[in-house]
């Protein structure tokens, strides 16, 4: 089977969809044939019965996109815990940091939402847009043949798919972006982050918690089953490699007594753990996000440490902004692949995103650091920021995006 499309974007992963929903609700671009493709499945109306270990922070400006693609009211309708605060502190230290919504254009700083609840929000939105947008599900890539213009994915099935623009979108581990010979810059963190869900003895009062030490940080993010409900967090909590084996060893009782003796008990003990999973961490970046009728974004294009839970903000930002030169290079009559649209979108988000990885590496040594002096500007640091409220604000406005 060959179909021939003007876009086809691989990986319907949040980043992905989010694309191929932008594109499709631009007028401008309404001529513009798109497919999403990707090896999972169609993500159907969740079971709500228990969490995703797997959350994102959606930014208020990515909540401002999910909520242009009409992809929010699904979102916030399922499960979506607003959190209003953070705080931050050293657990080696003194030093602490807390933000509120109240010093921000916004009265929340952003949202802790499920995977799968994002996921399925936005593959309904796209199925909106059928007579716009093909979706193919179940389909492992293979190989791409690139002749001239044209771009062709060849995928295990047999399906053969021709576009002239290809967008990467399938994750760290892109098989596209290895076809296409696109290289990375990459090292291992030799830590693992261990993810999932915990019932709190007390209520976490809608804000997200981090404490760093030597071991590395550990976050608590607020979940609610219902508004009532806030005695749920998801966890993400990195250490190294070899503790995160032992960590993963224990049973769930001294697992719960271990991560509230790390956690200084500050929402009490943890009185139920789900089951856990423990992902190894990886710093990776593409050197070149584009090449002629090809773009990577999103974890194809830069992954970066979890700490601050930017991954997925950082995606929606490159999608945003390839979308919108998409729509310039429709506007004006121009080929959608033409190097100087494409170069745009690079030039665009490769330093914001570069930036943003080099403070969390920046951020991740410090903490990680046994050196006094080390140890005394950062705790010097984090209390500085706390007491002026002018500079704190700045760092708000930040973190809610």
């Amino acid at each position: 089977m060959n179909s021939d499309f003007d876009v086809v974007i691989v990986g319907a992963g949040i980043v992905g969809a989010t694309l191929a929903a932008l594109l499709a609700q631009k007028q401008s671009c309404s001529k513009l044939r798109v497919a999403v493709v990707d090896a999972g499945l169609f993500q159907d109306r969740p079971s709500m019965t228990d969490f995703d270990p797997r959350v994102v922070a959606i930014s208020e400006s990515s909540r401002a996109v999910m909520t242009s693609i009409g992809a929010w009211p699904a979102i916030e309708g399922a499960r979506a815990c607003p959190y209003y605060q953070m705080r931050v502190w050293d657990g080696e230290g003194t030093g602490k940091i807390q933000f509120d919504a109240d010093t921000t254009d916004s009265n929340v700083l952003g949202h802790i939402c499920e995977n799968k609840v994002v996921l399925s929000a936005l593959h309904a939105v796209l199925k909106t847009h059928s007579e716009r947008v093909s979706l193919f599900f179940g389909q492992t890539l293979e190989a791409l043949q690139v002749q001239g213009s044209n771009h062709q994915l060849i995928f295990e099935s047999g399906l053969r798919l021709d576009a002239g623009l290809v967008i990467g979108a399938d994750g760290p581990q892109s098989k596209l972006r290895s076809l296409a010979g696109l290289s990375t810059s990459e090292w291992d963190y030799k830590h693992k982050a261990i993810v999932t869900t915990v019932h709190t003895g007390k209520p976490h009062q809608h804000c997200a918690w981090q404490r760093f030490s030597k071991h590395g940080p550990l976050a608590f993010l607020p979940l609610q089953k219902d508004h009532n409900d806030q005695q749920y967090c998801s966890i993400v909590w990195s250490v190294d490699s070899d503790k995160a084996d032992d960590l993963m060893q224990l049973s769930d009782d001294d697992f719960c007594k271990a991560l509230g003796q790390e956690f200084e008990h500050m929402l009490g003990d943890i009185k139920h753990v789900d089951q856990r999973k423990a992902i190894p961490l990886r710093q990776r970046f593409a050197k070149r996000y584009v090449k002629h009728g090809l773009a990577l974004v999103g974890d194809a294009a830069h992954t970066i440490h979890p700490l601050a839970g930017q991954g997925v903000n950082l995606g929606i930002a490159d999608v945003d902004v390839l979308a919108a030169e998409i729509e310039r290079a429709c506007q004006r009559g121009l080929d959608i692949d033409e190097p100087a649209t494409l170069r745009r979108y690079e030039r665009r988000r490769q330093p914001q995103n570069l930036g943003a990885m080099a403070s969390m590496e920046a951020f991740k040594r410090g903490f990680a650091s046994d050196n006094l002096t080390v140890k005394w500007l950062r705790n010097w640091g984090l209390n500085t920021v706390d007491r002026y409220s002018i500079v704190k604000n700045i760092f708000s406005k930040i973190a809610s995006g």
